[in-house]
């Protein structure tokens, strides 16, 4: 994939924070996610690729656009075939309720680069490149935050460890605390959780629990790109859910993905910040004008571009600039 079309994803991110931080706090979830998908499809129509979204909003039936499946970009005779997989608004609780570390996300692989995951659960583990190479999903917590001390050289009582607070995760956030570590709980948003751990000065060891299998695809793409390390399996909630894989094409229905697995070749991802967190700050709006941040990568490369962003709002499309209402 040309480098140059970094710039032309980031813009797509950009686009969607822009738009749906127009609801932050708000308390509606389905504005804000709707006005990220919607300035995200229109701006995919100015890049020159044949994209098509292995990882999306859902099924056709369930999403009018950017659903999996969906045909985006210019579609050019010379436009390169890619596999996209984004999330417009990854935290849409986040934003609704202006909470810490909503994103706008895509990353981008070469056509069949990513595993086609199903909208299912996937217990994962994610870390940064000093701890590439030590964990495995098939140890158990106490084995694999030992194994990640080691590798940061650092005492566990000294480590943090991200954790979805869930129901679910009673005994896995019991166990980690029984081992000293430091536990940062969340309400949503593990893509930034997973690239938190593997990003510089966030203090952040790792990241561990189940949650959203195409988050993890997003989560993998990132850390193929940083040189950390990404292990997921897929948890599936019912018998409906496995025919689903398997439909999918997928084969290794109770096993550990690796990184490699999930996000191979060459990778791209893009992310901007909706609302602040530790990753990203969020977009800011002056008098006519608006601010964003954003985080740039390519596998290829191993290249990370951190790109503040002033914009001219009354130079952007109405879906970027419509009022509160939703009224564009």
């Amino acid at each position: 994939m040309d480098r140059n079309l970094a710039l032309e994803f980031v813009r797509i991110t950009e686009s969607a924070a822009l738009s749906c931080s127009r609801y932050m706090g708000r308390g509606d979830e389905k504005k804000a996610d709707q006005a990220a998908v919607d300035a995200m499809r229109q701006a995919f129509d100015d890049v020159e690729i044949k994209g098509t979204v292995v990882i999306g909003e859902g099924e056709r039936d369930e999403a009018p656009m950017l659903y999996i499946g969906e045909e985006v970009g210019m579609k050019t005779e010379r436009a390169p075939e890619v596999d996209i997989a984004l999330d417009p608004l990854e935290g849409t609780t986040i934003c609704a309720q202006g909470g810490v570390g909503a994103i706008a996300v895509i990353a981008v692989a070469e056509k069949g680069g990513f595993l086609h995951a199903p909208d299912t659960y996937m217990e994962k583990i994610a870390v940064g490149p000093k701890s590439k190479g030590v964990v495995d999903l098939d140890k158990s917590v106490e084995e694999n935050i030992e194994a990640v001390s080691k590798a940061v050289n650092k005492p566990v009582k000294n480590m943090t460890v991200v954790i979805l607070n869930r129901p679910r995760h009673e005994d896995l956030i019991a166990r980690v605390r029984k081992m000293g570590a430091r536990i940062q709980l969340i309400g949503d948003g593990d893509v930034s959780a997973a690239i938190a751990a593997a990003t510089p000065g966030t203090g952040i060891d790792m990241f561990i629990g189940t949650g959203g299998a195409p988050e993890g695809v997003i989560s993998a793409a990132a850390l193929q790109c940083m040189g950390g390390d990404f292990q997921g399996r897929l948890q599936f909630r019912n018998d409906e859910e496995r025919v689903r894989a398997k439909e999918m094409g997928i084969k290794n229905l109770d096993g550990v993905f690796t990184i490699d697995d999930l996000a191979k070749g060459s990778v791209m991802f893009c992310a901007t910040g909706v609302t602040d967190g530790p990753l990203l700050r969020g977009v800011r709006f002056e008098a006519g004008r608006a601010t964003t941040q954003s985080v740039v990568m390519r596998s290829k490369s191993g290249t990370i571009r951190w790109m503040d962003s002033d914009h001219d709002i009354s130079k952007k499309p109405k879906i970027f600039t419509g009022n509160i209402n939703g009224e564009l």
